[in-house]
């Protein structure tokens, strides 16, 4: 997915399907920093298959060199899959917990934010709240930028997570070209877009 620019180039959302197998982290990381490329997010997790991983990959990039790392992905033995989310095709989420100054009358307009947001309050103490919410990255910008006013002590934010819209996943894709006699192999040697 694309979004605003950052330091000249755009932010772009990619999901990475791997086996679940130690190095792979190192090496798919290893070929965005090889290039110079800063990752703006990076979450990993298991799927709903045992013995794959999910990556959702945010980069700040222009598109020509986003699809030479593409094309380089799909070459590393344990890439199953790359997907590249464009703009409004995917549903994107994040998980934000902050901690903010909370005293007398300023709790109030705290707690009314909260409200407006649909988020929730987990942690209280005499000078703070602790807050948590999860949506959309511009939900959770907007929030900050409010929250900002009372004084952020802290901040903790997971990567972006992202499941592309529509009836198929993302290894029903690659499963459906193994069937179909296209290239590929049953037993995930490589990747493949």
């Amino acid at each position: 997915m694309s979004n605003g620019a950052r330091g000249g180039g755009t932010l772009h959302t990619i999901s990475v399907l791997v086996e679940d197998k130690p190095g792979v982290l190192t090496r798919v990381a290893g070929l965005f920093s090889a290039r110079g490329f800063n990752i703006d997010s990076l979450a990993v997790g298991p799927t709903e298959s045992s013995g794959l991983s999910r990556m959702t990959i945010v980069i700040n990039v222009d598109t020509k060199p986003l699809e030479q790392i593409t094309k380089q992905l799909n070459k590393l033995i344990n890439v199953i899959k790359v997907l590249e989310h464009e703009r409004g095709s995917a549903v994107e989420r994040e998980l934000l917990l902050v901690k903010v100054r909370a005293e007398g009358e300023t709790r109030a307009r705290v707690m009314e934010i909260c409200e407006i947001f649909r988020v929730r309050v987990t942690d209280v103490t005499h000078q703070t709240m602790t807050i948590e919410a999860t949506g959309s990255p511009d939900k959770l910008e907007s929030l900050l930028e409010l929250l900002d006013d009372f004084g952020i002590v802290e901040l903790a934010r997971t990567g972006r997570i992202a499941l592309a819209r529509g009836d198929r996943g993302i290894r029903e894709r690659v499963l459906k070209r193994v069937a179909a006699g296209g290239e590929g192999s049953p037993d995930w040697t490589g990747g493949g877009v």
